[in-house]
């Protein structure tokens, strides 16, 4: 059974690593003998590359390839775009927006011409037909619209979420009937109870665990699984969008804010102990670490770490196409297949570590919170 799984495990990483050369995917002749038709080859193409892959999209880009007549053929599919306008809400498909000339991506509907700049949705001013950049590279004859799009990032948020409503739902109900879980459920109990045993209960204390156990152990795999789904060659990056990350942290210091005995409150706003005229100048600080140092803590940890990994793995991939002119197809394809295994199987490692990280310190926040006093 070990060597089963130790295969699995095995054969999982290879194929993320052999799958996310598709990112890069291009021909192997020369650039010098090639015109620009989108492929990727060099530091100067492969830099923003790597930061628009990172990035929330629109659509869903799985690979890209070069046909016979030299045309570059995109596969994916596209996303429903929702979008609040001068004229009301617009919905249609991603794939209806058209490339112009200059390379903007255009759509109008009912009379209302939109754009896309930077990942972002602009809508044009009346006779516009492009985006014209000020001095500052921001759109000089568009505004942004209130984007509700259904894009990668949630695409990602309802899957995850879903799979965890099922799973959860299915050993709640086994619990109900047996003692022991069967199936699925014998891998998710053992990490159920480390969340429980490891991070709850040490935390927060044997009298208060229980109200909190339910949300460290959502956002625990949550995020977990978010992490894990941005390792495969699909092209999630959710846990590295700010968004999400500082929603999560907002859930946080909701639940420690308003959990808060006073106790809690009376070593913030008064601190015993002290000489009273440092008591104010305390109660700042400490406000402050409350309501911006801790959640800003929370957020920037999990966006930083997980989007650098990203980076990271994306920038060993493609040195096969920036070294392979000094070192050849094969010398380059075979270094940057090595490095980028290695360093995919300690993304593995970070995943879980990060789903850990931010866990713990939510307990260890919300059992400060709920600490009682001690005489």
């Amino acid at each position: 059974m070990k060597i089963v799984q130790k295969s699995i495990k095995f054969l999982t990483v290879v194929a993320i690593a052999l799958c996310s050369f598709n990112v890069f995917a291009g021909d192997s002749g020369d650039k010098h003998d090639k015109q620009d038709n989108g492929e990727i080859y060099g530091k100067d193409k492969v830099d923003p590359y790597i930061l628009h892959h990172i990035q929330d999209s629109h659509d869903f880009n799985l690979f890209s390839y070069t046909n016979d007549v030299g045309e570059r053929k995109h596969v994916g599919f596209p996303l429903p775009v929702i979008v609040y306008t001068s004229q009301g809400i617009k919905t249609f498909m991603s794939s209806e927006f058209h490339h112009n000339d200059d390379g903007t991506e255009i759509v109008e509907k009912d009379g209302v011409k939109l754009a896309k700049f930077h990942g972002k949705i602009y809508e044009l001013e009346a006779g516009a037909t492009k985006i014209v950049e000020d001095d500052h590279h921001h759109p000089a004859n568009a505004h942004k619209v209130l984007d509700l799009s259904i894009t990668k990032s949630v695409v990602g948020v309802l899957l995850v979420g879903l799979l965890l409503f099922f799973w959860f739902s299915s050993l709640a109900r086994q619990y109900k009937k047996r003692k022991v879980p069967t199936g699925f459920g014998r891998v998710l109990e053992p990490l159920v109870l480390y969340v429980r045993d490891e991070i709850a209960r040490p935390n927060i204390g044997d009298k208060h665990y229980r109200r909190f156990t339910g949300y460290l152990m959502t956002v625990f795999f949550f995020i977990w699984l978010l992490n894990l789904l941005g390792l495969t060659p699909i092209g999630f990056n959710v846990t590295g969008q700010l968004a999400v990350t500082a929603c999560l942290a907002l859930f946080t210091l909701i639940i420690y804010t308003t959990s808060g005995n006073k106790h809690y409150w009376g070593h913030i706003l008064w601190m015993p102990g002290v000489p009273v005229l440092i008591r104010p100048v305390l109660a700042v600080i400490e406000l402050a670490g409350t309501f911006l140092i801790k959640p800003f803590s929370l957020l920037v940890r999990l966006f930083a770490n997980i989007s650098a990994g990203h980076i990271v793995v994306m920038s060993l991939i493609a040195i096969m196409y920036t070294l392979r002119e000094s070192m050849g197809l094969g010398g380059s394809m075979a270094l940057s297949f090595i490095l980028s295994f290695f360093i995919t199987l300690i993304e593995v490692l970070v995943a879980f570590l990060q789903a850990y990280i931010f866990t713990m310190l939510s307990a260890l926040f919300i059992g400060m919170a709920v600490e009682e006093a001690h005489h």
